[in-house]
């Protein structure tokens, strides 16, 4: 067996005393794990388990009185024998390997058991030593000692094998009446039986592993009066009669510094005599135990003892002894090493094993280095990475989130001495010491590893015990020192003195601190150094270290799989070390998969004992020992057994551990913030939370529990839902039931009040802990009966203990059952998020989920492409609808209609949605957003049927406008073909060339017009600037105004203008006074001249500017949104129209201007509205011209004039009827099949575009990283100022760009076998309509009007057709000859239209970029209040969640300057939020706010997350680096004083484009 089989987490260990046979190993060593003494103590169950003892007692029948005294009767046989504890114990023992067995010494060791010291084989009986196992023992004990007139007291602490002191030897010569055991248990605990003996529970007569074992323990005196011996003494018992086992007796014997030997008598003759007589004859001082002798002590002579113990009471005999062996030991005496016994012949020694010996010497070859040298010293010299420069690092890195004054150049220039000491840690990283165990670590082979890393951490606590048995002991005499002076309310400078002389100790204390962890943080710092410089030198190939560098996380990955705890959180430098900890992270997902987690992290007070009870509840190993507190945070894998796999969702707990609260060392050094963000850490970390509390007083908890308080009221807030446990520990009555409640009780009034207490402080509504976390005080509180059984250090465990273990264990794992844990991969997220918020000063305002950010990413790919299946199935179906009302079999539209039509969409989507919520790996993540987006979804459906809705009802209501102009145009088709008809027919005889045919038609076309269009006025022109200016000079603009600001173009670009200084008048009724320098100026100008006005500078600041530059993009976005409402296709144009859109922006003018310190001038108003008039004036004049063709009976005709001439000709040169007719059915089906085709390649192409672009096919963010990628290359700043101003016209263009792109270069060919395979589809489509009405009309022998119906009827399910008369055409019946006819018109259609442009879907309904920018613009448009980053949500009405951008901007960009100056403002908001800066939320307020609380500043602030970021921004940088001139020019600023560029951006940003983008 091996610890691995053991470092499990397996199913409750059973409180009962009854286990099954084969159960008992496994049950002893769970026990023992536990620090349950009584695991010696387990019975085993009997085989019939119905059958109690009493009812298995024989009876006898007999009522005589004398069988009484007969042993007629017999006594049951059939009752089992008990299996020996101590053969348990020794069975264990034989069958685990030496890791196992070390850990089983050690719990035996710490349960104060005697420990196996010569174990015989039990096949060949030879002697081993088990030295190994004793390797992790380390011993503490005080030794009192009067010293000038006090009682002085030392205490020493060390690896019990290398301790020196005095071992006295017990061993019986053949059998006793009493126990040896028994009586040894006297001299060094008489409450615990130290050693087994034949009185324990579970002892019985027969035992087949014990006899020939030697067991040693120690006594260790506590420096008090009643210690029964002053110093650190070794016991050692030999079980079985020494006769048998004379190896074991002589090595022993003559290693001891007191023989104890037991007999049973002293007389010459016997066996023993011999023995006795050798012994006699040894230096070692001897004490002789005769079993029937009643005489007390007698010396014999110097050192040798004799003493009877026959009728003599245990007690007297335990004094009596106790008193000859301190006489002994107050003298000379031989002193025993444990070491010693590696040398002693005869005896196999564990650690002579050949795997154990490599180890060691690779060990020994790393360790012997740091020899004689002092403990801090060692750090210094051979761990540099971790010291002074990783605090250093630590120290800056915190100073990044609290910067001052310029902060663009601080942060420039602390990344810069970042990176330095980064370098330096490059250089130092090659010291011997990490040179020496790293290759040990990547060359020896697993098993040969595992002894290489324990005999390290032997080695190395052996090196530091000295001085840390020194330094704390200085400690301890120096706090009773200040304790003395406070008691003394002595508050002069000797106590200043003290304290300081204590806080240099407690320095020291930690410099004197040395183990294994300072190695793997000095490989961690080595890790990360070179990391960052190579990322820095990016595509550079890093130069050749002397260090593997980049194979350590895989190293530290290893250890923590197979169970070593490894550092999260450096306590030294209050730091975690974020690259290595995800690197390490990232091994253990490459080797385990992206398992799923438990995370347990414990809080407590410094001391409670939180890591001893993690070690007894999970069999862990995080370090506990005496000067050896946690230091920071751990963590520990624990695998979950595979017994109760099954009923968790999660495979391993992770167990955290860490530095307690209100830590000492730290006193006056900024220990409340420390607390609070360790806190929030590991509270935020954990899938539960136990907050470890020592004692039962509340008040000595308050610290703690606001800081627990606080932390969880954190995580509420970011959206993170811990649970909690709270354990009181070293409780003196955990049984008290009314005690626990009343216990109970005051704990939760005390949580409750510091809920209230840390609202305030957090600024949010607790009135009880249960509104911050879910929590029952029935449940969630455990009480703990204290660590130990007496005082230590001889007091054992607490058995009460471990069953408390148990209990809270059994607690976790069903809560745990409940929760589905977390993935590896998010865990890593978590730690980054929190540590990262942690950093700034308020953590709620900083928070960021990475994690959650990415799959709330994925969701919007996910929603885009639901929407596209909406969307793209509503265009199909508006296609189908609107075809259906051209062709007049619809005239009334029905919403429900719409929505069964989309149903089976709909259907399809709501599956798909519920199949990614319910299925994907991160569905507890997506579950908080599931209603949010499934109520998204079914209003954008509404919102699509409700636009269709509105458009086909424009169409409609257009169909119905135009019935009388579409009746007068049939009756016109058929006197036109009757008059063509009769015409052809007189000129039958006549020569016919084609400027006769043209002048005879066009006398007949006029004479028809002029009776059409008798009774209709044609449609005029519609003269958009003159409607303008009237509207204007209604508004009350004078003539003159309007023509000069028409006449200099200025309107044109206001939407780009840097200052609108010109633009504005400071309000007469201000007082002069309150104004201002700046205002005072303006007011002297105010009658200068205008020139003087435009250089004018400080009138407006940056955020009017930013505000003037909002209301004109919304007013135009607005205003065109209004315009384009207007049914101008389908009613025609009105200047109305145009002045409701102007009335409503002076409106919004008028509104903007109140309470502003200026007021527009008229110039203003005007430019404003010939901007809007100007943007408004394409798509009216489109508009107006497709009314105009489908209204107009003069344009109407014009346009179908050549058609009809061509129909004319060919009645002239003598055609059939079936071939005009042919002829005129291909002119109407070639207008009707170009129109399906480019509308359903418009929304083919679309979705292609849609799916394949890179550009299209994700989310909003993916197209601003590629617009903004698409202006970089381009290198236009005119582009990147209509992108920063109007972000929405920009992204629209770049849309229609792309599309332009793709469909005349990138993808023709792609574009254009689209477009012919529609064409074919709708050839076929036609071709079957001819057949399939021909074949009617032969069937039933119809007539020409009954194949023009059934014709009609097929294509008017695709096509929308024109009116087909045939009154003109009654003499066809050769319907087969028509068909022919059509068909070769049909060839000549497909034709042409192969050869079709895909420009031409431009005159069509539907074009490919209007249908992506409504998908894709579809979105939200919100930008950042100080540097308007666009929001990059997909979502368009995202709330509750915040705007947020990933990559925020630098205030440059928009022109942002310090106030009162022209120097440009080059930083960033997410460097601002992290900075003790403030910023005024009102141009003309005097009030300011720290951008750390920018959200108190409310709206729009309340509604962005900005959040910290420390990475290099380098788009924008680069922005404004590469555009520094032209942002000048166009903002009149400067890139100086504190808006200078700092140098090292200038350097760095001369790169190529791949490396400016995210």
């Amino acid at each position: 067996m091996s610890p691995a089989d053991f470092l499990k987490l397996g199913p409750p260990v059973k409180q009962s005393h009854d286990t099954s046979e084969d159960d008992l190993a496994h049950t002893f060593i769970q026990r023992l794990m536990m620090l349950d003494y009584r695991a010696r103590h387990i019975q085993v169950k009997q085989d019939n388990p119905g059958v109690s003892y009493s009812q298995s007692v024989p009876v006898s029948d007999s009522e005589d009185f004398d069988d009484l005294f007969s042993d007629s009767v017999d006594s049951d046989s059939s009752i089992q024998s008990n299996v020996h504890p101590m053969d348990v114990q020794m069975a264990v023992f034989h069958c685990s390997d030496n890791f196992l067995k070390q850990n089983l010494v050690t719990k035996l060791s710490q349960c104060q058991y005697a420990l196996p010291l010569f174990v015989p084989d039990p096949d060949t009986k030879d002697i081993e030593c088990p030295l190994w196992t004793f390797r992790q023992i380390t011993k503490t004990w005080k030794i009192a000692r009067i010293k000038d007139n006090s009682n002085v007291v030392n205490m020493k602490s060390m690896p019990i094998c290398k301790a020196e002191t005095p071992m006295v030897f017990f061993f019986r010569l053949g059998s006793l009446p009493v126990s040896k055991s028994q009586l040894m248990n006297t001299l060094i605990n008489d409450r615990h039986s130290t050693f087994f003996h034949r009185n324990c529970p579970g002892s019985t007569k027969s035992r087949l592993l014990m006899d020939g074992v030697a067991e040693i323990a120690w006594y260790c005196p506590a420096g008090k009066p009643n210690d029964s011996f002053t110093d650190c003494i070794a016991f050692c018992n030999l079980h079985g009669d020494a006769l048998s086992f004379e190896k074991q007796c002589k090595i022993l014997t003559e290693k001891s510094s007191v023989n104890v030997v037991l007999v049973p008598t002293l007389e010459k003759g016997q066996k023993s005599t011999t023995v006795i007589q050798d012994l006699y004859k040894l230096p070692n001082p001897l004490i002789i135990l005769i079993a029937d002798n009643d005489r007390g002590a007698v010396q014999v002579k110097d050192g040798k003892y004799k003493m009877g113990l026959k009728e003599r009471s245990q007690s007297d005999v335990s004094e009596g002894l106790r008193g000859i062996i301190r006489k002994i030991l107050s003298g000379p005496h031989r002193s025993f090493q444990l070491e010693s016994l590696a040398k002693v012949p005869g005896v196999t020694v564990d650690e002579d094993d050949e795997v154990c010996q490599k180890g060691k010497s690779a060990a020994l070859k790393t360790v012997n280095m740091l020899q004689g040298m002092e403990i801090s010293k060692i750090k210094v010299k051979f761990l540099p990475c971790q010291g002074d420069l990783w605090h250093e690092w630590c120290k800056i890195n915190k100073e990044l989130y609290h910067l001052k004054g310029n902060t663009e150049q601080e942060k420039s220039e602390k990344q810069q001495q970042l990176m330095q000491i980064r370098q330096n840690q490059c250089k130092a990283s090659c010291s011997e010491l990490m040179k020496s165990f790293t290759e040990s670590l990547l060359s020896l082979p697993s098993k040969h590893k595992e002894y290489f890393l324990k005999w390290t951490q032997i080695l190395i606590d052996a090196l530091s015990t000295d001085d840390l048995s020194l330094i704390l002991q200085s400690y301890d005499e120096k706090w009773t020192e200040v304790l003395t002076l406070k008691k003394k309310h002595d508050k002069s400078a000797l106590l200043t003195s003290k304290q300081t002389e204590l806080e240099q100790i407690s320095e020291k204390l930690q410099s004197a601190t040395f183990g294994l962890e300072h190695i793997f943080r000095e490989m961690g710092q080595i890790y990360e150094a070179h990391r960052a410089v190579q990322a820095e030198s990016r595509a550079v190939k890093p130069k050749h270290t002397k260090t593997d560098w980049s194979k350590y996380p895989k190293l530290a990955a290893d250890l923590m799989i197979s169970g070593y705890p490894v550092e999260l959180m450096d306590g030294d430098a209050g730091h975690v070390p974020l690259t290595w900890i995800s690197s390490l992270l990232d091994e253990i997902i490459k080797k385990l998969g992206d398992q799923r987690v438990f995370v347990l992290s414990v809080l407590g007070v410094q001391s409670s004992g939180k890591s001893t009870m993690l070690n007894a509840m999970f069999g862990l190993k995080f370090a506990v020992s005496a000067g050896r507190c946690t230091k920071g945070a751990f963590m520990q894998l624990v695998k979950m057994s595979e017994e109760i796999k099954k009923d968790f969702q999660f495979d391993y707990f992770l167990v955290v551990d860490t530095e307690g609260l209100r830590a000492l060392e730290l006193a006056g050094n900024s220990t409340h913030h420390h607390d609070n963000a360790l806190a929030t850490f590991v509270v935020g970390l954990g899938n539960m939370t136990l907050i470890n509390i020592f004692g039962e007083n509340p008040a000595e908890m308050q610290d703690v529990l606001q800081i627990v308080v606080q932390a969880f009221m954190r995580m509420k807030k970011v959206k993170l839902s811990p649970s909690c446990v709270f354990v009181h520990q070293n409780v003196t009555d955990i049984t008290a039931a009314e005690k626990n409640m009343d216990g109970k009780r005051r704990l939760q009034e005390k949580l409750d009040q510091m809920a209230q207490l840390a609202a305030k402080e957090e600024s949010c509504d607790a009135e009880c802990f249960g509104d911050v976390i879910s929590f029952d005080v029935q449940t969630d509180v455990k009480y703990f009966a204290q660590l130990w059984e007496g005082s230590p250090p001889m007091a054992p465990p607490n058995p009460g203990y471990s069953e408390s273990v148990q209990e809270l264990k059994n607690i976790i794992l069903s809560k745990a059952k409940q929760s589905a844990g977390v993935k590896l991969s998010h865990f890593k997220s978590k730690i980054h998020d929190l540590w990262k918020a942690l950093m700034n000063e308020h953590f709620v305002f900083s928070f960021k989920n990475t994690l959650e950010i990415a799959v709330y990413r994925k969701l919007e790919v996910e929603y885009g492409n639901w929407t596209w299946a909406l969307r793209s199935n509503m265009l199909t179906i508006e296609n189908q609808l609107h075809t259906r009302i051209e062709n007049e079999e619809l005239d009334k539209i029905k919403r429900s209609d719409i929505f069964k039509e989309m149903s089976k969409t709909s259907e399809n989507i709501k599956k798909d949605m519920s199949e990614y919520f319910e299925d994907d790996k991160d569905k507890e993540m997506l579950v908080q957003w599931r209603g949010q987006f499934e109520n998204k979804i079914k209003e954008f459906q509404e919102e699509l049927v409700r636009g269709v809705e509105r458009k086909l009802d424009e169409v409609i209501q257009q169909k119905k406008a135009c019935k009388k102009l579409d009746d007068k145009k049939t009756d016109f088709e058929n006197k036109l073909l009757q008059k063509s008809k009769e015409l052809a027919h007189q000129l039958k005889d006549k020569p016919k060339d084609d400027r006769e045919l043209q002048k005879q038609f066009d006398g007949v076309w006029r004479d028809l017009v002029r009776e059409l269009t008798r009774d209709t006025q044609p449609i005029k022109d519609i003269s958009l600037e003159d409607d303008q200016a009237n509207i204007l000079h209604i508004l009350g603009f004078e003539w003159n105004l309007i023509f000069e600001c028409k006449n200099n173009d200025r309107y044109k670009t206001i939407s780009q203008v840097s200052d609108y200084t010109e633009y504005v008048v400071l309000r007469k009724h201000q007082n002069t006074k309150d104004q201002g320098l700046a205002g005072q100026m303006y007011a002297y100008f105010e009658d200068k001249t205008e020139k003087l006005k435009r250089h004018f500078k400080g009138l407006l600041e940056h955020g009017d500017q930013e505000l003037i530059t909002s209301l004109i993009t919304n007013v135009e976005n607005q205003s065109l949104h209004g315009i384009m409402k207007k049914p101008v296709a389908t009613r025609g144009y009105s200047p109305t129209y145009l002045q409701e859109v102007a009335q409503n922006v002076q409106r919004t003018v008028t509104e903007f201007e109140k309470n502003k310190k200026y007021a527009f001038k008229k110039e203003f108003t005007v430019d404003l509205l010939l901007y809007v008039f100007d943007r408004a004036a394409t798509w009216l004049s489109q508009s107006h011209k497709i009314f105009t063709v489908k209204n107009d009976a003069h344009t109407y005709l014009e346009s179908k004039k050549t058609q009809y001439y061509n129909i004319f000709r060919s009645f002239c040169k003598g055609n059939s009827s079936a071939v005009v007719f042919g002829e005129m059915i291909h002119e109407k089906l070639k207008v009707s099949i170009v129109e399906a085709v480019c509308n359903k390649t418009a929304i083919d192409l679309a979705g292609e575009m849609r799916c394949t672009l890179p550009a299209f096919k994700e989310n909003r963010l993916n197209l601003e990283k590629h617009l903004l990628k698409s202006l970089a290359e381009k290198g236009n700043f005119g582009a990147f100022i209509t992108y920063i101003r109007n972000p929405r016209k920009q992204v629209e263009a770049f849309i229609e760009e792309r599309v332009n792109m793709y469909m005349s270069r990138e993808s023709k060919d792609k574009a254009l076998n689209t477009l012919r395979k529609n064409v074919d589809d709708v050839y076929k489509f036609v071709c079957q309509a001819l057949f399939d009405a021909t074949v009617i009309v032969k069937t039933k022998k119809g007539d020409i009007d009954m194949w023009v119906k059934e014709f009609s009827t097929f294509l008017k399910v695709r096509l929308t057709l024109d009116a087909i008369s045939s009154q003109n055409f009654k003499d066809i019946n050769n319907f087969d000859f028509l068909k022919e006819e059509i068909e070769r018109g049909l060839a000549t259609i497909k034709k042409e239209m192969s050869q079709l442009s895909l420009d031409k879907m431009k005159e069509f309904r539907l074009k490919p970029e209007q249908i992506l920018i409504d998908q894709l613009c579809n979105c939200c448009w919100e930008t950042c209040p100080f540097c308007r980053a666009v929001c990059t949500n997909t979502v368009k009405d995202h709330s509750p969640e915040d705007h947020s951008v990933p990559f925020h901007r630098s205030s440059a960009v928009t022109g942002r300057s310090f106030r009162g100056t022209e120097e440009m403002s080059i930083e960033f908001c997410t460097t601002k939020v992290t900075s003790d800066l403030r910023f005024y939320f009102g141009s003309d307020s005097e009030k300011s706010i720290p951008y750390k609380i920018y959200k108190t500043a409310g709206p729009p602030y309340v509604n962005w997350s900005i959040t910290p970021d420390q990475s290099k921004l380098k788009y924008w940088k680069w922005f404004v680096w590469q555009y520094q001139e032209e942002l000048e020019k166009y903002y009149d600023l400067k890139f100086k004083g504190d808006g200078e560029i700092p140098s090292e951006r200038k350097i760095n940003l001369v790169f190529s484009f791949k490396y400016i983008y995210f």
